[in-house]
């Protein structure tokens, strides 16, 4: 819970949980529905150089390209609901794995990743980033270990997925935070899959990433990703790691970012992230977007309860069934896997479901084919139900071994289970199981 600094009226709690602060934030306030500022700049009514740009006060008058009062409040939002010091909204998820990396690490450097990752995440690394000189290190997050045998001292940061998709094996958030402590190696979670049920910061994380295209947003209409610094870090004690944030840009004549944010609190990766590469690179969600996704903010709690309760009774429909061969959720798991999903998820197991068929590929191809209540569709958090086969589709840039090495077999089909009624869910898929 976040505590305020005062009570806004008498018997008004001085804290509040992540389901109200994803609705309400961390200031109260009292207009009926949120502003949309669709301008493409801001008056600037201030001059005063470097020290103001990139302070708070900058927020409220720079170029959209990097701030707008509706992409200001979305970010207040959901700095709230995570508990982090402050948040960045971008165009996408995409955008935003980008700019976390990119705000640590350039040519020469490298980072440490799970190699259970969405595929257009790992095509990102391997395929744009690497290309550019920043080497991702794939690891098997099975073993919290193979993180610290991977790094050296041009290591920048740890990155994962908090509930792999499609893998859906859980993190070990808390074994890798603490070997990046000790290495001085901050832990990048994206925790697109199960906002609200995990809360990464709690587990030692340092910083969290959304594709608030997915369940913040929930209704599958608009795009958006966002960065959440949990403000943390210890950049200055380990200067010689992070010198793009301890030693002067050479962009921007005298700033070092550990400095400038001093005045306004521990965001120096924000700060950057936002200054730097957002507005070099231009992902910038635009005010209608962060209007959107502001309105699936408000239903995002009792959505999720709704998901979570669905995916239960559907794993366990597939489980059952004699054409299914293994189910993949982490209500099902057994042993260490299951254990880490218990230790970290709350409230439920998320709202991913894959299965296996016992015709394989083909199986699975006559599946999909023969949908026709759930969805064809590559996006998972819609409140429709919606199934991929992502061998075919999100994954099929990968190797056979890197679609493996991400939890990705030939016939594995993956179900993002939506809100309807759980009894017509298992009449869709019982419907295109009898052709499978």
């Amino acid at each position: 819970m976040t505590s305020f600094g005062s009570e806004k009226s008498s018997g008004f709690p001085k804290t509040l949980h992540p389901e109200t602060l994803a609705l309400h934030g961390r200031e109260l306030r009292r207009s009926a529905a949120t502003p949309i500022y669709q301008t493409a700049w801001n008056e600037e009514t201030q001059a005063n150089g470097p020290a103001w740009r990139f302070g708070h006060e900058a927020l409220d008058a720079l170029y959209p390209s990097v701030s707008n009062p509706t992409q200001q409040l979305l970010e207040e939002r959901l700095a709230s609901f995570e508990g982090g010091a402050a948040a960045l909204a971008v165009a996408s998820g995409q955008a935003a794995s980008a700019i976390c990396v990119l705000t640590l690490a350039q040519a020469g450097d490298n980072f440490v990743t799970s190699t259970g990752l969405y595929g257009g995440t790992w095509n990102l690394f391997a395929n744009t980033l690497q290309p550019l000189g920043i080497e991702p290190r794939f690891v098997d997050a099975a073993d919290p270990e193979n993180f610290c045998r991977a790094t050296d001292s041009r290591t920048r940061l740890y990155y994962a997925e908090t509930l792999p998709n499609p893998k859906l094996d859980a993190f070990p958030i808390r074994e890798v935070a603490s070997i990046g402590r000790a290495h001085g190696v901050p832990l990048v979670m994206d925790n697109t899959c199960v906002p609200l049920i995990v809360r990464p910061f709690e587990h030692g994380a340092d910083i969290v990433m959304y594709s608030l295209t997915k369940y913040i947003g929930g209704h599958g209409t608009t795009l958006g990703g966002a960065i959440i610094d949990g403000g943390t870090f210890p950049w200055e004690a380990h200067a010689e790691r992070f010198p793009l944030l301890t030693q002067p840009d050479g962009e921007h004549p005298g700033v070092i970012w550990t400095e400038i944010a001093k005045p306004f609190g521990p965001i120096a990766f924000l700060l950057r992230a936002r200054f730097k590469q957002l507005a070099n690179l231009g992902a910038s969600i635009s005010p209608f977007a962060a209007f959107q996704i502001l309105q699936g903010l408000d239903t995002l709690a009792v959505r999720m309860e709704r998901h979570n309760a669905n995916a239960v009774v559907i794993a366990q429909y597939l489980a059952k069934h004699p054409k299914v061969t293994k189910v993949h959720f982490p209500g099902l798991q057994s042993g260490e896997i299951r254990r880490r999903a218990d230790a970290y998820m709350r409230g439920g197991h998320g709202a991913l479901v894959g299965f296996e068929l016992r015709g394989g590929a083909e199986a699975g191809r006559r599946f999909i084919d023969s949908l026709k209540l759930i969805y064809h569709l590559a996006n998972i958090g819609d409140t429709r139900t919606l199934a991929i086969q992502p061998a075919a589709t999100t994954h099929s840039q990968l190797s056979e071994a890197d679609q493996l090495a991400a939890g990705v077999t030939p016939g594995y089909v993956r179900l993002s289970i939506g809100i309807e009624h759980p009894d017509d869910i298992v009449a869709g898929l019982e419907q295109a199981l009898s052709s499978a």
